[in-house]
Parts: structure tokens; sequence; C-alpha cells
């Protein structure tokens, strides 16, 4: 039952880590993929993005199909909305798997499906195990990933916090302080993006929030002082306001 109830927690890890856009391939229409994503067009980004029949456009397709799923897209639709964005990460994968981004979009669509698909299947293909490879196998290639230790934050944080630091280091491997870790790295690399604070703070609130209260409520503060610099930024932006209200009427 604690891994079961796990494997949704996980989904959430990779989910909400604001990732690095496609690179200069295909110009043109990878820049016309660019620009409907911050114009939170986010649908249109990702059959554009498809049509460049590249890892850097797979990759682009399936982080704005992500976020299309999740904020845009009717209930019933979601599983299968997500399923396909699985499937586009898994194509920027093998179209070239040295792409950590490629990785990284195919973790955050592995949270995603899992969320939807629920508990029970989800642990059945092993969504967790999954999440945190697809992750790990990002920083290998890049060390410099921000997004990817955010990714990496909140599934440590995500096991400790549900299962106790004893059965999280026993059963996953997972430890508070490797958590921590990956978040200040994270502050480290990208200290002015708005995605940084904010998924640190989710993660420090999944740890202990009687613990770490005051700091998230420091972090969040931060994330909500940066700018939103895109559509997908200005979501960030209301999940932080909407975070700190809610923590701060619950007696923080």
């Amino acid at each position: 039952m604690i891994r079961d109830s796990l494997v949704i927690r996980f989904a959430l890890l990779s989910c909400l880590v604001a990732a690095p856009l496609a690179g200069p391939a295909g110009a043109q229409s990878i820049d016309a993929a660019r620009t409907a994503y911050a114009e939170g067009r986010f649908a249109d980004a990702s059959r554009i993005a498809e049509r460049l029949g590249n890892s850097e456009g797979y990759a682009l397709a399936a982080r704005a199909l992500v976020v299309h799923t999740r904020y845009v897209a009717g209930q019933g639709k979601k599983e299968a909305l997500f399923e396909r964005a699985v499937g586009l990460a898994r194509k920027a994968v093998a179209s070239d798997p040295r792409n950590a981004n490629a990785h990284l979009q195919l973790a955050r669509a592995i949270g995603r499906l899992a969320q939807a698909v629920g508990s029970f299947e989800a642990a059945n293909q092993d969504f967790a195990g999954q999440i945190r490879e697809a992750t790990e196998t990002a920083l290998r290639i890049d060390p410099g990933l921000a997004s990817a230790y955010l990714s990496l934050g909140r599934w440590h944080a995500g096991i400790v916090g549900s299962a106790g630091s004893f059965v999280a280091r026993l059963t996953f491997g997972a430890r508070e302080r490797d958590a921590l870790a990956a978040f200040e790295r994270a502050l480290r690399l990208a200290p002015g993006r708005k995605a940084v604070p904010f998924q640190y703070a989710l993660g420090l609130l999944a740890l202990d929030e009687d613990e770490y209260r005051e700091k998230a409520r420091a972090l969040l503060k931060r994330a909500i002082e940066l700018p939103a610099k895109d559509a997908y930024g200005r979501l960030l932006h209301k999940r932080a306001v909407d975070r700190l209200k809610a923590l701060e009427a619950s007696g923080g």
C-alpha cells in the first residue's frame, strides 16, 4: 500500500518542473513552436514541434502537450493525451539518446501519466522507477541542467514525505539530504527562474510542512517576485500565489 500511494506522489516530482526549450534546429519551425508555447497555445506548439521529426522537436512537443493536458484539456481526455506525450518523449530519446532535455521530458510525461492511470496501474508499470531513471540520465548527460535537479529533488522529497525516512531510504534509496542538495544545486544554477524557488518550496512542504514552513514561505515569495516570462510562467505564478495563501491560511 505504501508503494502504491507513493506512485501518485512521484508523478508530481517531474511534471511541474520547467525545462529548457529545444535548441536551434530547424530554426523557422522551432521558432514558431516556441512562439506558440510562449503565447499559451500549447496544443499548437506541440503540433508544430512534432512536425520537425527530430529529437528537439519531439521533446518540445512532449513538453507542450503535457502543459496543455494539465491546464487546458478536458478531464476525460487526459490519460490519452499524457500517453501521447510519453510517446513523443520516447521518440525524442530514441532520436538522440544524448539529448538531456528529451530524458527530462520523458520523466515529466510519465509522471503525469502516473497520476492519470491511478496508483495500481502506475505501480505495476514501475513509473516511479522510470521517472528517477530518466531524470538521472538527463543529469549524467548534462550535469548543469537545473530542471533535472528540481525533478530529482521532488522525487526524494515526495518519497521521504510520504513514507518516512527509514522506509524511503530502505525501499527506494530516497533521502531528505539528497532532496535538499538537489534543490540547492538547482537554485545555484538558475536563481532567476521562477520555477526553481517554486518547486523548491513545494519540495520542502512535501518533506515536512511544519519544519520547513518559514523557508518555503520565503521561497514562494521569491518565486512570486520573479517575472513571468511566458504563458507557462504565468501559470506558475498563479500556483505560487495560491500555495502561499494556503500556507498562510493553515497557520503559517
